[in-house]
């Protein structure tokens, strides 16, 4: 059997990465994905707004916690995590009262969209610098050092 999801959407928060007890770095952050369409029967335009709760693990983590912030446009390639209460999407009741479902995503592979020149804008906040990593992490012989040319936009 063969899982995978795409999905492109915007970054409803900003990233938070965090450390395994392995030194592995995973990162996490909210994707919104919108549909918009017409009704048939009343001609008006609908939309609906789908929450994904991404997380990638690896040395796409560090990246994506530095470079990525609320609000940028992201295509994420990934499986599905189902809640294992549900079975399914995480559910709750927001304090609207508005039942809302979210879906848990492990990463495999996050590619930034959008342009630097979009980022340019006067409202655009420069990347965050990543927590130290623990000493046990920073020893892996396999961790390369990432420069800003390196990364894939």
């Amino acid at each position: 059997m063969y899982q995978q999801i795409i999905i492109v959407g915007n970054l409803g928060n900003d990233p938070e990465m965090r450390y395994m007890p392995s030194g592995d770095a995973v990162t996490q952050f909210s994707v919104a994905t919108n549909r918009r369409w017409s009704d048939a029967q009343s001609g008006s335009r609908r939309e609906e707004t789908t929450w994904f709760r991404v997380s990638v693990f690896g040395r796409q983590a560090e990246p994506c916690n530095q470079y990525l912030s609320k609000g940028r446009q992201v295509l994420v390639v990934g499986r599905l995590r189902p809640d294992p209460q549900t079975g399914g999407p995480r559910i709750w009741t927001d304090n609207d009262g508005k039942p809302r479902a979210a879906y848990e995503l492990a990463a495999t592979s996050v590619q930034f969209l959008g342009s630097r020149e979009a980022e340019m804008r006067s409202d655009f906040t420069p990347p965050r610098e990543a927590p130290a990593a623990p000493a046990a992490a920073t020893a892996d012989p396999f961790t390369l050092p990432m420069e800003s040319e390196d990364v894939p936009f």
